[in-house]
């Protein structure tokens, strides 16, 4: 905790009156930061890590590399993680809960279905593709890394993504628009779409939006109407 300065005490006699005391210099803080730049540092430690894990990969990537892509001494990433473990399961609880938030921000039930599935699929592959979006990355080629406990909080967040691609999917099969659907729509669409973190390249000139309309017309195989 940091110090708190001791407070100077001036005692005073009726025979002489007590010299001024210089205020004396705030000593210098140890120990944890102050909480904004706690949280702060925090940020920058699940930034700079999931695109370590999402580069060199989880098993590959030490705590010093950690601390060296921050700018701080290996020991002081303690002070924010108790283990490379439990900063791989904040990479992917972090990036689930940031992909939720955008699908929900989707009015979905005021868009005509395959309109909105569109939506769904540019938003998913903004998630993957974008610069600087590695959590989704880090959560589809490392999910083996993490352990059974930890995994509950992270399903919850993908059960609640799942369920609003399923409203859309159900809305596109009762208006004839997934011309033959199956129950595995969902699981084979989110294989195309996931995949494309393999071979999609920024700037060879396509845009993550011109692909989401041919993924869209790709997994619905009809065109866009006019």
């Amino acid at each position: 905790m940091p110090q708190k300065p001791q407070k100077n005490q001036i005692t005073s006699t009726a025979a002489s009156k007590p010299e001024p005391v210089a205020a004396s210099a705030s000593p210098k803080k140890r120990g944890r930061p102050v909480q904004n730049e706690a949280d702060s540092r925090r940020q920058e430690l699940i930034d700079k890590s999931a695109l370590l894990f999402r580069t060199q990969g989880y098993d590959n990537t030490t705590v010093r590399d950690i601390a060296a892509a921050v700018g701080i001494q290996a020991g002081s990433w303690f002070y924010h993680f108790k283990s490379k473990h439990e900063i791989l399961v904040a990479v992917m609880e972090q990036g689930m809960a940031a992909s939720l938030a955008d699908i929900e921000a989707i009015a979905i039930h005021n868009l005509p279905p395959r309109l909105a599935f569109e939506r769904l699929v540019a938003a998913h592959l903004h998630t993957l593709l974008a610069p600087d979006h590695d959590y989704i990355t880090v959560l589809l080629y490392e999910w083996r890394s993490v352990d059974q406990h930890s995994r509950a909080r992270i399903i919850a967040l993908k059960d609640r993504y799942e369920a609003i691609w399923d409203e859309v999917i159900a809305a596109l099969h009762a208006s004839g628009e997934w011309a033959m659907p199956t129950k595995f729509d969902r699981l084979l669409t989110f294989g195309a779409l996931n995949w494309s973190a393999q071979w999609f390249r920024r700037g060879a000139g396509v845009s993550i939006e011109e692909l989401a309309q041919q993924a869209t017309q790709f997994i619905l195989r009809t065109p866009a109407a006019k």
